[in-house]
């Protein structure tokens, strides 16, 4: 975050850094679809990843290309993403990003999710199990609506 003296963070800086680092990509490229590119993109994003956020980033992309095909692969801010009409609904935020605990599978405020005055938008995954498979299918079914 921004620090109290508004002068942005050393991580906000690499993130913006990133994400203009995409979009010059993104604008360059020549030949095949952008979704084709854009998947591209993910898959690449993906394999770079270390452990275990390389075997989480795998299962969520095979969790949500499979419950939800209509949603388009996309990297954002360096993060493995899934939009419909161009905004983000679903992403994977990898640990080693941040050298942080565990990754986490976050959901923007197009998402579904709502329940009552509060609910959950963001979840740890440190581990890929059928349990763990089963539970993002649904939160993923849930969130495109």
């Amino acid at each position: 975050m921004a620090d109290d003296d508004g002068k942005l963070s050393d991580f906000e800086k690499q993130a913006l850094k990133e994400r203009t680092a995409e979009l010059r990509k993104q604008a360059g490229r020549k030949g095949g679809s952008k979704k084709e590119k854009d998947l591209q993109d993910v898959l690449d994003t993906i394999a770079g990843l270390p452990e275990p956020d390389k075997q989480i980033a795998q299962m969520i992309h095979e969790v949500v290309t499979e419950v939800a095909p209509e949603l388009d692969p996309k990297t954002w801010y360096g993060f493995p993403a899934y939009a419909r009409d161009g905004k983000v609904l679903v992403f994977y935020q990898q640990a080693s990003k941040f050298d942080a605990r565990y990754g986490t599978l976050g959901f923007q405020d197009i998402a579904s999710l709502d329940d009552g005055a509060m609910w959950p938008a963001s979840f740890a995954v440190v581990e890929v199990t059928d349990a763990v498979r089963k539970q993002i299918a649904q939160l993923v079914t849930k969130a495109v609506g």
